[in-house]
């Protein structure tokens, strides 16, 4: 990324299953150790933009707050998960400067004051900055899951003033949500390592151009095991703004093991 304006760092990141990597679940240990890894790396920015995988809505959504609520979106686990805490501040001023440059690229965009962060972006924070000292805001996903409109999100974003801004997208680069509970066999072992290294090649390769880059996202669903991998693409599609918005091949591209089955981590 040569632009003035770029952000600090892009992330992709597998954020693995609810809030359980913040409750010492064993099948996440490598995910804790690999973000507590990223962050020790990473410059400390001024503000998080966070694209999760667990908020669509019809035109892309920013949120506003000046003090984000928590959104505990999730069913099902011990009391403490609703106990979690990350009172970070909100960036008012930056989701009204991205909502400009959305709506200069005619995608319509939306503010929304009222949201609060969901565990898509609480989980994954509270392990790369315990502290909750980071202004943070979110964006939302398309609920149309169009890989080309989330590809044009990222290119608009490009026109933006990212400077110290780190900008996160939240998914899973596998999210079959059966197969996480099914016994592992030689061959859903296979479809899972065959579509993660279509990704990773996707991503990382320096042969293609980014142009080839953008035009294999848009298409992913002919990757191998695309379908499989993901039954429904939201917890790819943080993935494809992020591409975009780096246009570049990624710097580090990693796998690290999430209950079971191999997950992507990309740093641009």
């Amino acid at each position: 990324m040569h632009s003035a304006h770029a952000p600090a760092s892009i992330l992709f990141l597998s954020h693995g299953g609810g809030p359980l990597p913040l409750l010492g679940d064993p099948g996440h240990a490598p995910l804790v150790q690999a973000l507590q890894d990223m962050a020790s790396r990473l410059p400390r920015p001024k503000a998080i933009l966070v694209i999760s995988a667990h908020w669509e809505e019809a035109a892309p959504t920013l949120t506003a707050a000046a003090a984000p609520e928590l959104l505990y979106d999730y069913y099902g686990f011990p009391p403490e998960s609703y106990a979690i805490r990350y009172p970070c501040p909100g960036a008012p001023a930056l989701a009204q400067h991205l909502h400009a440059v959305l709506q200069g690229a005619d995608l319509a965009p939306a503010l929304n004051t009222q949201r609060g962060l969901d565990h898509g972006v609480f989980v994954p924070l509270k392990i790369l900055y315990p502290q909750a000292d980071i202004p943070c805001l979110q964006l939302s996903l398309l609920r149309s899951l169009d890989p080309l409109t989330h590809l044009r999100m990222g290119q608009a974003l490009r026109n933006a003033d990212l400077r110290d801004v780190l900008v996160i997208g939240s998914g899973f680069s596998f999210h079959n949500m059966r197969a996480f509970f099914s016994p592992d066999t030689p061959e859903t072992r296979a479809m899972n390592l065959a579509f993660e290294a279509w990704l990773q090649d996707t991503c990382g390769n320096p042969a293609l151009s980014p142009a080839q880059r953008r035009d294999r996202l848009q298409h992913w669903g002919q990757a191998p095991h695309a379908r499989y991998c993901h039954p429904r693409e939201e917890h790819l599609l943080p993935l494809h703004v992020c591409q975009a918005l780096a246009d570049t091949r990624a710097a580090d591209v990693f796998s690290v093991p999430i209950l079971g089955k191999q997950a992507t981590m990309i740093r641009w």
